[in-house]
């Protein structure tokens, strides 16, 4: 069986044929039926993933294979595929067959990547344990009894398992970083905008962006690379052109590094994990960074305002879902009224349904000044903030997450509780600022520690080269 590293390796070993494309699809098959019990993948696309396999051997006999050659990719159950279903995992869309493709996959496929199927998630992306799947919950692969994180768990736990080479998450929050560093994978979240959004089913329009994980940095930076860049579909899109990632990697550049003083302190953080923060920022330390502490006085209310404008933007983007245009209907309606709201009430699960009706609340005409246009306030002060702190130093470092991944059930009575699961995350989201977690040593409980980065908009080749660095 072909052991996977990194992509560099993969396609050496495929020109030298030490394996082949259909070979490599066929083991990552066996692997998701072996592991079926995490529940990672909701399908496997068996035809279509042989038929491009072949496609990629042949082209490779002619070496005019592209950049991702064999890489064989899962995508969050978000992600539009043409001729492929797609449900984000609700039971809403069940059934519901894609008509197009998402840019991303687009650009995945031009350059021979072999996209295996599609990966179990928090129902429409809003979660952070990948309990809330309609289609029952992920295991952590490196500890069963422990959740994967949310809400791209589905996608981490694959590439934890080896089921797949690299998987895509969505990042609306902390989505793809939060089980990054509960899996041990690296989880990028680019800049708002560096990569387009055309074909993501869509959570909170502002926030939400697509992004990779991957067992090392060379791998994001390398998919970043491909998916990255302006979208005729897509009008927040950057126009901005597309750094060269892959090439600027291993630079022995020195910089100026902030660490927020509130999230070391704060008093929920797990000690370990306080710990092993420290000590990467002494290692930076001794490799030359300059390191300081800086104030950050609005941790307490990141997390409020995420919820109050993402909430706001779901209750907006999910009105599609009706019963009326496309995927569930409700066999008790009557008339119209009935089939919107039996449809709507039946077809969404629990957590849905409190963010959506939390976000019609805080846009409702009593409350919107009192919510959502001081959320918006907020955010730009937190904007201003962090953005102050990057003029001065080149990144913001924090633990990726308060603890390691926990068990289920934990925090499910508590959704206040599971909401502080982002409380490091979805800082950058709220900026719109690059992020990228990696891991950063085990805890004495078996479990991975993520360490999270924050860089400037659209200086991914530095967030990388530091990532790489460390």
């Amino acid at each position: 069986m072909y052991t996977f590293s990194n992509i560099q390796n993969l396609q050496s070993d495929l020109l030298a044929g030490k394996t082949n494309c259909v070979q490599l699809v066929e083991e990552s098959i066996k692997s998701i039926e072996t592991k079926k019990h995490l529940n990672a993948f909701l399908e496997v696309f068996l035809n279509s993933a042989m038929e491009q396999a072949k496609i990629v051997d042949a082209k490779i006999k002619t070496k005019t294979q592209g950049k991702l050659a064999g890489v064989i990719v899962g995508l969050k159950d978000n992600i539009c595929y043409k001729g492929h279903k797609v449900s984000a995992s609700s039971k809403i869309l069940e059934g519901f067959e894609s008509l197009y493709s998402s840019t991303v996959v687009e650009r995945l496929l031009k350059e021979d990547a072999i996209i295996i199927g599609r990966l179990n998630c928090d129902e429409f992306a809003m979660g952070s344990s990948n309990e809330n799947s309609a289609f029952g919950k992920v295991l952590n692969p490196l500890n069963e009894k422990t959740v994967p994180g949310g809400s791209s768990g589905g996608s981490a736990a694959a590439v934890a398992a080896n089921l797949c080479h690299v998987a895509l998450g969505s990042d609306t929050g902390g989505s793809i970083r939060q089980p990054a560093s509960f899996t041990g994978t690296v989880g990028l979240k680019p800049t708002y905008g560096r990569i387009s959004r055309w074909g993501l089913i869509a959570y909170g329009s502002s926030f939400d962006q697509i992004g990779p994980l991957t067992k090392t940095v060379d791998d994001a930076a390398l998919l970043l690379q491909i998916m990255a860049g302006a979208d005729e579909y897509d009008t927040t899109a950057s126009q901005k052109e597309v750094g060269k990632y892959t090439e600027d990697l291993g630079q022995t550049k020195k910089y100026k590094i902030a660490y927020l003083k509130e999230c070391v302190e704060a008093n929920g953080l797990d000690v370990e994990v306080k710990q092993k923060t420290l000590e990467a920022l002494e290692k930076l330390k001794e490799d030359g960074h300059t390191i300081a502490a800086v104030d950050f006085p609005y941790l307490d209310f990141l997390v409020p305002t995420y919820y109050v404008l993402t909430t706001a933007e779901a209750s907006s983007n999910l009105s599609r879902f009706d019963g009326v245009h496309f995927g569930y209907r409700s066999p008790n309606a009557t008339d119209l009224e009935s089939t919107y709201k039996k449809s709507r009430s039946e077809g969404f699960g629990k957590e849905v349904k409190r963010r959506i009706m939390l976000g019609t609340f805080v846009l409702s005409a009593g409350y919107y000044d009192a919510y959502y246009s001081k959320a918006q306030k907020v955010r730009n002060k937190i904007r201003q903030k962090t953005r102050d702190i990057l003029s001065e130093y080149d990144f913001i470092v924090t633990p990726s997450t308060p603890g390691t991944a926990f068990e289920f059930g934990k925090n499910s009575a508590d959704p206040i509780k599971m909401y502080l699961e982002d409380i490091f995350t979805v800082q950058a989201n709220i900026v719109g600022c690059p992020a990228i977690s990696i891991p950063n040593g085990l805890h004495s409980n078996g479990l991975p520690i993520g360490l999270q980065i924050m860089g400037r908009d659209f200086e991914e080749s530095d967030l990388l080269n530091l990532a790489k660095q460390i």
